[in-house]
């Protein structure tokens, strides 16, 4: 007989928690939407992610402000950032750490990579190779770095925001499955509308101006909240609406992988986190709805059949949401 194993569920926020980061959230959208206009539908997703202690990947072509958004989010949040440009000679151990040896006392010490900080932009990710790619996985996953048998913890909220162009630009590598299953939302920022791009192009504007970006935070606000926030309620018919979308996208005859156990965790750890957003302590089947998309979609993968029929992950996954039976209250 199989037996599931209980946990005690974190205590659920007080309203004043709620407000207090309904507050902060508003704070930190408002300095990074100063130098990045008309995206704060972009923004909110990229915070969610943030306080769902998840990392993000920023899909889109060059010049929509993928590295902008990255960058004022560090300025935001008050904590050390760092930078890495993926190249193709880019080693693992460029960007995780290596061990060094010191002639002066023959003792071996162990240098930090860039991955040691609170935000890493992994700048054009997918111009690295694969062995780099896979570098990141360990400590997306456990937040730790491993060199030589010995575990190194990095410091808390660790966020990974890494910018990809399209796959079929030239010199870019596809990211390995396992790779993209570790980005808890990927986004596409897209191009400003009209006004907002007028807005850009004027002389004087702050676009882009990310360094005159004050900090309106501090990382163990972040993780303090992020705590908070593990404890906002989630029905039992919540839980089953989400896996029964992830059981339906496995079963799914148009896609050769579906939606991983990861994934379906995520996607109701980033509902607890967008409720609070809009003021609720607990989680309703729209925030599930809404977040699938920026959640599921990047880790589907399509039969060869249903690519050529013109499929994509995401019609796929919005059939599949469309015909799931939605939990009804009091049911």
């Amino acid at each position: 007989m199989s037996h599931v194993v209980s946990q005690h569920a974190p205590a659920p926020p007080t309203e004043a928690v709620i407000s207090d980061f309904r507050g902060l959230h508003g704070r930190l959208g408002d300095a990074v939407e100063s130098v990045l206009h008309g995206k704060r539908a972009v923004i909110d997703l990229v915070l969610v992610a943030l306080f769902a202690g998840g990392h993000v990947l920023l899909e889109d072509v060059p010049g929509t402000g993928k590295t902008t958004l990255a960058r004022a989010l560090a300025r935001a949040l008050g904590g050390e950032s760092r930078r890495v440009q993926f190249t193709p000679d880019l080693l693992p151990a460029d960007v995780t750490g290596t061990a060094v040896f010191n002639p002066g006392d023959g003792r071996i010490s162990f240098r930090q990579g860039p991955v040691f900080t609170n935000i890493m932009l992994a700048d054009e990710i997918n111009r690295a190779a694969a062995k780099t790619q896979s570098a990141l996985l360990e400590v997306m996953e456990e937040r730790t770095v491993t060199v030589d048998g010995t575990t190194h913890r990095v410091p808390e909220p660790m966020l990974v925001v890494a910018t990809q162009n399209p796959i079929d630009l030239d010199g870019t590598y596809r990211l390995p499955e396992a790779q993209l299953d570790r980005f808890l939302i990927r986004i596409a920022i897209g191009y400003p509308d009209v006004e907002h791009e007028l807005a850009i192009l004027r002389p004087g504007s702050r676009a882009g101006h990310t360094d005159e970006i004050e900090p309106v935070t501090r990382p163990g606000q972040i993780v303090e909240f992020s705590r908070h926030l593990a404890g906002v309620h989630v029905a039992e018919p919540i839980l089953r609406y989400a896996h029964a979308i992830g059981a339906t996208a496995r079963a799914d005859e148009r896609l050769r992988l579906g939606a991983s156990t990861r994934g379906l965790r995520a996607l109701v750890r980033c509902a607890q986190v967008f409720a609070a957003t809009h003021g609720r302590n607990f989680v309703m089947p729209a925030d599930i709805q809404f977040l699938a998309g920026p959640v599921l979609t990047h880790r589907l993968i399509l039969t060869r059949e249903a690519a050529m029929a013109g499929d994509t992950p995401a019609s796929v996954l919005a059939d599949i949401v469309g015909g799931v039976e939605v939990p009804q209250p009091g049911r």
